[in-house]
């Protein structure tokens, strides 16, 4: 009895010990957590750059430079899984063709990107896209459903927008921002998975957000490409039915979906014909 109370009364003290020594390890993980986060926001709201076409100061990491370079290597990676160039010849040109007049008959002359418009030979997939520093791409599926030329550019334009306002390289430092700070999150919370699920969970919606926004703002660039180049940017709308009709009128809400709503897309392309155009 004598031998159980001696063990038992030094059992107590090492508990207390060990709960101790849980509680120090938290804080101290929490205070390393809180540091990571800090250094993440301070490197990222401290890397900005100015863009010499919209003049806007910017958060990204590439040089316009390295921009170019990932897109011109990643280019043939694009082409071939949407089944490499489209075999039509004329239409390639035509989309090139459009593609210079946008460029050359607007502020996108005074940049820097060497652009390329490239037609792809994917006849099922309703797609339009843009790599950083200038390589642009549209499938097959999506040009044959234009009725017109100005439809044309105005995809085109939109897609020139992304590159202009270096939408790939602010995505890039903004979700690199959003892992870091999950990974802050995860050390100082010691672990926890249902904290890091939740941190996850945060980024992923203000990372869709972040694209909403750009695509906004692509279109109102586009309408801007549109009207500089003498095409009618009333047309654009009409891209937008044709999305939706692609989309198979899917209506998911707004705050969960990287892109916004035709609906809303269609009233800021009028608002932005009126700022540009003026009164219709």
């Amino acid at each position: 009895m004598a031998n159980g109370r001696y063990y038992g009364g030094t059992g107590d003290p090492y508990s207390r010990q060990g709960r101790g020594g849980g509680t120090s390890r938290f804080k101290l993980m929490l205070i390393i957590g809180l540091a990571m986060a800090a250094f993440q926001a301070f490197k990222f709201y401290t890397n900005t750059q100015k863009n010499p076409i919209t003049g806007e100061e910017q958060r990204v990491q590439w040089t316009t430079e390295e921009e170019v370079a990932i897109g011109l290597q990643s280019r043939p990676q694009m082409a071939q899984q949407h089944g490499g160039l489209h075999p039509d010849e004329r239409a390639r040109e035509q989309v090139a063709g459009v593609g210079k007049r946008l460029v050359n008959n607007s502020i996108v002359r005074r940049s820097q990107y060497p652009f390329e418009f490239h037609l792809l030979r994917d006849d099922r997939t309703v797609n339009a896209f843009a790599l950083p520093g200038g390589q642009v791409f549209i499938t097959a599926a999506l040009y044959a459903k234009f009725e017109n030329e100005d439809q044309l550019a105005g995809v085109l334009g939109h897609e020139i927008g992304h590159v202009i306002h270096r939408h790939g390289a602010e995505r890039m430092a903004s979700q690199g921002f959003i892992q870091g700070l999950i990974q802050s999150v995860m050390i100082g919370s010691g672990g926890n998975g249902s904290v890091a699920q939740v941190a996850s969970v945060v980024g992923n919606y203000s990372s869709m957000s972040y694209g909403r926004d750009q695509e906004l703002e692509s279109d109102d660039f586009g309408v801007r490409l549109m009207l500089e180049a003498g095409y009618d940017a009333k047309n654009l709308i009409g891209v937008m039915d044709i999305l939706e009709e692609a989309s198979g009128g899917a209506k998911t809400p707004e705050f969960q979906s990287s892109h916004p709503s035709p609906e809303n897309r269609r009233q800021k392309i009028l608002e932005s014909i009126e700022r540009y155009d003026g009164p219709q």
